[in-house]
């Protein structure tokens, strides 16, 4: 069944997994879900992932981390929708809860944290924001 919107997909199951407590949840991939669980990798809110290659289409395995029990992931929020896009300049980069969380954006220099984006001085879409 074709998905409209495959980055909210991506998150929502995600939080499923998080909420069952699953060690690890399976997404059908594409090379943004890849970027975008490189970037949750970086920033320590996944313990690892790999594409696993089968006949139809390969499938992304996100290894989930938990602390004493507790996910590293608190909450996810899809910001820029399909209906409705939500774009920033570089000088109005958010912020997610005072530093602690992230945004991920998607720029002309591919898909960037929020920290990144203000490094390399370019706005863009704003896909989620992550704590």
């Amino acid at each position: 069944m074709p998905v409209t919107d495959p980055i909210a997909d991506f998150l929502t199951r995600v939080r499923n997994a998080i909420h069952a407590k699953k060690k690890y949840v399976e997404i059908p991939s594409s090379n943004m879900k890849v970027k975008l669980a490189e970037i949750l990798k970086e920033n320590k809110f996944i313990r690892d992932f790999n594409v696993v290659e089968d006949e139809k289409q390969n499938v992304l395995r996100v290894h989930l981390q938990y602390i004493d029990g507790v996910s590293s992931i608190s909450g996810l929020k899809r910001i820029s929708k399909p209906g409705l896009r939500h774009y920033v300049g570089k000088d109005n980069i958010p912020r997610v809860l005072n530093g602690l969380g992230m945004s991920i954006l998607s720029t002309s220099k591919g898909l960037l944290s929020n920290k990144q984006a203000v490094k390399e001085i370019v706005g863009g879409e704003v896909i989620c924001h992550i704590w």
